[in-house]
């Protein structure tokens, strides 16, 4: 979730594979050529990179303006590579031109560059942290030291100055990670073997059913939202406001929407993920909000906007804070704990490894640690780059913002690295991302640090952005460093390949949004883009430097009751775990409840069905599903996002909708049928 859930997702779509699997991969690549670094890195990878990262960019922007529900794209990232490369190659070799085979090593930095540049749309913050500073999310009345205009220039250049640091900072441990520690790494692994099994006769066959699977999905869900378009001509019209259970129950958001995006991500997603976002909808829209709102007039004032947050709004934007930061908070010290502890245990086991141990390595191993260090990143480097990096934002951050001072940026830059090792550490062994997590104790730290009168928002959030970078970065180059050891792939074309990909983001992820920005009315919680992660990453800051005083009446307590709450499922998930007491696969997880606590129900139903769709699927052909589910999904979500671009085109020249359908209570149709009878 451009937040909590991308973070508790990323697994998510992916087996677990052997060791037997992987050496028997291995097997159909002994006879092959390994190409030297620079041959990894060609022009039509680059080409193809560029091209996959901006479908990428548009599909992940527009997830961050909807909902922020962020799902695996490896699958669709890796098929959409191998399929156009190859289809270059067959072409080039029937016109005689090719003069270099298409490799995994090149699919690698593909990979690579493509996830490197969705993951900064991801960690740039352009629909949470950045536009939480506009005057819109701030609404009336906020200082304007409190408040920044966005601008596509200095959006790029505060990109380039925070994401390369994080590049930096954990390649000195690389060898220490997957060599030393051995840490599995789970999506980097599975996207290797992936990429692997694509280039044997078996895989690439299954491959090309795969990418005929995602091509049908794409087309059949690209004109299922053009046709939807035809009905939408304004808010609350067309098929998105469908009253499925009614119009009441449409009213608390309750309502299937026909999103293929959502029903593709529902199909990724494990099933708990969107069943926890189910509850948390019924909990909240079912239950919470109807009793608070009895309360109006008595826990606060009658007639406020539904937007303002010190009314209803409070309780639905705090309380879904309070929950995410105690699950938040939960995972991070577990996180500490869980590092610290196996760190310990390997060193300890380091101390009595043998050298007959070191000849034991299978042949495989052996081959694998050759390539890994045959072309080293010198570490000498790796430091030098992050001191550069750093002392460069320290003096360029608050020229951007000057609510955060160069101090302010050293102490940030200070921190980092240590949280970047953590983060990386327990992401090799969990696959989980705290990236968004460490972002919200920033913004808090620091707002409350800089305080109100001083821009405190302003620098609590910029500085969320700073961390954000720092730890997301880190932990991806460490994926790909681990898909690159399982691929024969060179570190340096892995760290090219990552330098690339964030390049690309750092200039597509504004420009991308900026598109949406301008075409639709982003940040209106009424309308399609209601970026909510902005008004949440905002609520924030607020809180950061306001303190408890501006929440409604008895918000605090019931943030009380949820941040312990949270924290106490997630101690009970833990514990059952542990005991291998198969009933925790059954609990909500608070972070995914929280969800729709804001934003509603629509989108979990959505999600439900996607879950439906792939459970029925598995029941017929659960082969079938396997492997073609994820490509299945991966179209849906693309043929739907990328009908965005020409949506906005039309919004831009001023085409709208030629109609609306609407659905009225039978008190209104009676009114509008006795005023249509005496017209």
């Amino acid at each position: 979730m451009e937040d909590g859930t991308k973070d508790i997702e990323r697994g998510g779509a992916w087996e677990d594979h052997s060791e037997e699997e992987e050496a028997a991969l291995e097997k159909a690549f002994v006879e092959t050529e390994i190409p030297s670094w620079q041959e990894q890195i060609t022009i039509r990878s680059m080409v193809t990179s560029l091209v996959l990262s901006l479908v990428f960019n548009v599909i992940v922007c527009k997830l961050n303006l909807t909902t922020g529900v962020i799902p695996s794209l490896n699958v669709a990232a890796g098929l959409l590579g191998f399929a156009m490369v190859k289809t270059w190659t067959v072409l080039a070799e029937s016109c005689g031109l090719l003069k270099q085979p298409f490799t995994r090593q090149e699919n690698t930095v593909i990979q690579t560059c493509v996830v490197a540049s969705s993951g900064i749309a991801f960690s740039s913050g352009t629909a949470s942290y950045l536009l939480a500073m506009t005057p819109k999310i701030a609404g009336a009345g906020s200082a304007a030291i409190n408040v920044k205009e966005l601008s596509v220039g200095w959006m790029i250049g505060y990109l380039f100055v925070v994401s390369f640091v994080g590049l930096f900072s954990i390649v000195p441990l690389r060898k220490m990670m997957i060599l030393k520690y051995k840490l599995s790494y789970p999506s980097g692994t599975a996207t290797a073997h992936l990429i692997n099994s694509f280039h044997t006769p078996k895989g690439a066959k299954v491959a090309k059913k795969q990418v005929w699977c995602l091509f049908k999905s794409f087309v059949g869900s690209f004109f299922f939202s053009c046709f939807k378009w035809f009905f939408a001509a304004s808010d609350g019209c067309g098929f998105d406001s469908f009253p499925t259970f009614g119009l009441h129950a449409l009213k608390q958001r309750f309502n299937f929407d026909f999103s293929a995006t959502y029903i593709g991500v529902g199909m990724i997603c494990p099933y708990m993920v969107n069943v926890s976002l189910l509850v948390g909808a019924i909990l909240s829209w079912g239950v919470m909000w109807p009793i608070i709102q009895t309360k109006e007039g008595s826990w606060y004032k009658a007639g406020l906007k539904g937007s303002d947050i010190h009314g209803i709004q409070g309780y639905r934007v705090f309380i879904a804070i309070s929950m995410m930061l105690g699950d938040g908070l939960f995972h991070v010290v577990y996180m500490v704990i869980v590092t610290v502890k196996n760190f310990m245990v390997q060193q300890s086991q380091q101390k009595h490894i043998s050298d007959s141990m070191e000849e034991e390595q299978n042949i495989d191993e052996k081959r694998r640690k050759e390539y890994f260090l045959k072309d080293q990143i010198p570490n000498a480097a790796a430091i030098t780059g992050y001191i550069l990096l750093a002392a460069l934002s320290v003096g360029l951050i608050p020229m951007i913002f000057h609510q955060l001072k160069w101090y302010h940026v050293l102490v940030a830059y200070s921190v980092a690295p240590i949280l970047a090792f953590c983060n990386a550490y327990g992401c090799g062994l969990t696959d989980w991302s705290l990236a968004s997590n460490y972002g919200k104790l920033a913004i808090l730290i620091f707002s409350s640090w800089v305080g109100l009168e001083h821009g405190g928002i302003i620098a609590g959030l910029a500085s969320c952005g700073v961390m954000m970078s720092i730890v997301s970065t880190a932990s991806d180059l460490m994926q790909d460093f681990k898909t690159g050891y399982l691929t024969l792939s060179s570190p340096r074309s892995m760290f090219f390949g990552q330098v690339y990909g964030t390049a690309l983001g750092c200039i597509m992820s504004p420009l991308v949004f900026w598109f949406f920005f301008k075409a639709y009315n982003v940040g209106d919680q009424s309308g399609s883009y209601p970026a909510p992660f902005a008004t949440m990453y905002r609520a924030i800051a607020t809180l950061g430097v306001e303190g408890f005083s501006s929440l409604p009446k008895h918000c605090l307590t019931l943030m009380i009751v949820f941040f312990v709450s949270a924290v106490a499922i997630n101690l009970l998930i833990e514990i059952l775990r542990k005991c291998d007491i198969k009933i925790y696969k059954f609990i909500p997880g608070p972070m995914c409840m929280a969800i729709p606590f804001y934003l509603g129900a629509y989108f979990s139903i959505d999600m439900c069905v996607g879950s439906l769709i792939l459970f029925l699927w598995e029941r017929q052909n659960k082969k079938g599903a396997k492997e073609y589910g994820p490509a299945v999904a991966s179209g849906l979500i693309c043929g739907d996002s990328l009908w965005g671009i020409p949506s906005a085109v039309l919004a831009l020249s001023g085409v709208n909708s030629p109609m609306c359908m609407k659905f009225l209570s039978s008190s209104v149709n009676t009114r509008v049928d006795g005023f249509l009878q005496h017209a």
